[in-house]
């Protein structure tokens, strides 16, 4: 298959954006998405010499559901073993902190005090936190928020014992509901990849998996980060 018709077989590249993760896209006052992810997606349908459209949604689970059902034709995600059932995952551009957030008056000190029984966590329905804090948490309750952006408000209104999410997230909702504080360090970090329907083949992985190879040697990726004021993101190191 040429790859043309293997990105953009309506001869249109249908970028699926996730809003839910401030790091990656947000919009601005008139709505119009802008972010790294974007970025990216410009940079590739110009390479490929076709029209882009931004399929944008809410949530990570919409926007990977998108392209696993070849809604949209690439996307920007956390690895997830989960998720690469149907989707072809490059390595990742950019990792990112996942933490916890807890009242000041918590007793909890730890990341590792944490998955305790009684401890309810917070997380973003189908977000990268909510697979891998499924899969770890042992004797915690999880409670899904409906938007990743939602977690914190879900945590002050209903009272729970714990925030889980993008670093950054917690930190600006910690400035909208003050007395919170982060739990030090981190319990994960996020690989943030680019990544298209499985079955548009692996030559076609490949090459989506050169171009973010490119992006980030060339400096493209550091330069998107300091363009949109984007810190405690980093650029991921080459691929093997």
């Amino acid at each position: 298959m040429h790859l043309k018709e293997a990105f953009a077989p309506n001869g249109t590249l249908r970028a699926s954006i996730n809003l839910g993760n401030p790091i990656l896209a947000g919009t601005d006052a008139g709505g119009a998405a802008f972010g790294v992810s974007i970025d990216l997606a410009r940079a590739f349908a110009e390479r490929l010499g076709v029209a882009l459209e931004l399929v944008v949604f809410k949530t990570a689970a919409a926007s990977v559901e998108a392209v696993t059902n070849e809604q949209a034709d690439i996307g920007f995600f956390a690895i997830d073993p989960l998720r690469g059932a149907g989707i072809g995952f490059t390595a990742a551009y950019v990792l990112i902190e996942g933490c916890y957030l807890v009242r000041g008056d918590s007793p909890l000190r730890s990341n590792d005090a944490v998955d305790a029984a009684g401890t309810r966590v917070v997380v973003g329905a189908g977000s990268a936190y909510d697979l891998h804090l499924t899969r770890e948490l042992k004797h915690a309750t999880i409670v899904r928020a409906p938007t990743s952006p939602k977690v914190v408000d879900v945590f002050v209104e209903r009272g729970c014992d714990v925030a889980a999410g993008v670093k950054q997230q917690l930190e600006a909702d910690a400035k909208r509901f003050p007395g919170q504080r982060l739990l030090p360090g981190r319990f994960m970090v996020i690989q943030q990849a680019m990544g298209l329907p499985k079955g548009r083949g692996e030559p076609a992985r490949q090459h989506l998996a050169r171009f973010v190879e490119e992006m980030k040697a060339s400096g493209f990726v550091a330069q998107a980060l300091a363009r949109h004021g984007i810190e405690g993101a980093s650029v991921a190191p080459a691929a093997a």
